[in-house]
């Protein structure tokens, strides 16, 4: 029997685990992203490689070391480096000496169908809706969870309950195999979130939408927890990528595409590739839902977001809506990204509580509007 891995990215890893085995598949995930991770990945990778390359290729390394045989790896198609992973990733590998069967994913599922027959090859119908319908389940419900999470981290009544709950929500939730199971969980999991105060750190409420490159914005080791960081600090965090919203993207569910195009109008109105053209219009659907300010995450040398953040600062003049730009590499450190975080969420406080800040709009990384 095939031994199945696959990259990290955010609580997927959940999700994929529960669909292999559902399916009767043998799964061999790859160990939480470490610092040996990404070291592994920035040893193999050529140096212009941008972060989640490097962590991926990382994760391959761990989980062949385990005993897998068999990647599952995305695919894509467009400007963005993301469709040449998989083959830049195999190259690699096999370099190194590991024996495996990279399977890539391709966008176009139906012309990928012979490709994706060999691990699914003699399963039958019925344990792919079972397994299928618990899965969905479990994404939806995490993302809901989650949502809630980037919300009351702000009014937490003592720091770190509102994270220490997630965390064992998640723990519990991996192994369910029921749906009803998962249901229950949520809701009795939703009620504690919702549970653990509303007095916002700041005496006032502080909202703060992120936009970017999916995998950045999903996966905290890579992010260096900026959602966790801004919760702390006493913003509330809103942001439209999420695994379920990525899914509902990919199987062509969502009309949510024609409402970002049409807030990006006149600013950037052409695809150029992976999320530049969401970073744009998702920063004006922000400003203009009277949130208090953006920030763009992103990858090191990422083309798509590159080019968002070249119109941003007309974004922030004109939507009236201070804006920065966080890019990550194996560089960045948690101490210059407290600093960043600090400095803008005082500014939106001082903003938001009437106080000139003449003195602080030209801090360095922000746009002001």
């Amino acid at each position: 029997m095939r031994k199945i891995t696959f990259p990290h990215m955010g609580e997927l890893s959940i999700l994929v685990k529960t669909f292999l085995r559902e399916l009767g598949l043998e799964v061999v995930a790859p160990p939480k992203i470490s610092r040996k991770t990404l070291n592994l990945g920035v040893k193999y990778s050529p140096e212009f490689a941008c972060l989640p390359f490097k962590i991926n290729l990382g994760n391959f390394i761990e989980a062949i070391e385990k005993g897998a045989d068999t990647i599952l790896m995305g695919g894509g198609c467009g400007p963005c480096r993301f469709g040449y992973y998989g083959e830049l990733q195999r190259e690699i590998l096999n370099e190194l000496g590991y024996e495996f069967e990279m399977i890539t994913i391709e966008p176009d599922l139906i012309a990928d169908y012979h490709n994706l027959k060999r691990v699914f090859h003699g399963i039958p119908a019925k344990k792919y809706i079972q397994s299928g319908k618990l899965t969905w389940r479990k994404m939806l419900d995490i993302d809901r969870v989650y949502e809630l999470v980037l919300e009351k981290r702000a009014s937490e009544k003592r720091d770190g309950l509102v994270n220490n709950l997630y965390q064992e929500y998640l723990r519990k939730i991996e192994n369910l195999s029921t749906v009803e199971g998962v249901e229950k969980l949520s809701q009795e999991y939703l009620g504690k979130i919702k549970d653990t105060g509303n007095r916002f750190k700041r005496g006032f409420e502080i909202q703060i939408g992120i936009v970017g490159e999916i995998y950045m914005i999903l996966e905290s080791f890579a992010n260096l927890e900026t959602e966790k960081k801004l919760g702390e600090l006493g913003a509330v965090v809103k942001k439209d990528i999420y695994i379920s919203s990525w899914l509902y993207h990919f199987l062509h569910l969502s009309n949510k595409d024609r409402l970002v195009k049409r807030a990006a109008r006149g600013y950037l109105d052409s695809f150029v590739g992976g999320h530049g053209l969401d970073t744009v219009g998702n920063t004006v659907r922000y400003a203009r839902d009277k949130l208090d300010g953006v920030i763009q995450i992103g990858p090191f040398t990422c083309m798509p977001e590159i080019i968002s953040q070249t119109i941003l600062p007309a974004v922030s003049k004109k939507e009236k809506i201070p804006v920065i730009s966080l890019f990550f590499d194996e560089h960045s450190a948690d101490a210059g990204l407290k600093t960043r975080l600090e400095a803008f969420v005082d500014l939106l406080a001082r903003r938001k509580a009437g106080i000139s800040d003449e003195i602080v709009k030209h801090r360095k990384g922000a746009n002001y509007g």
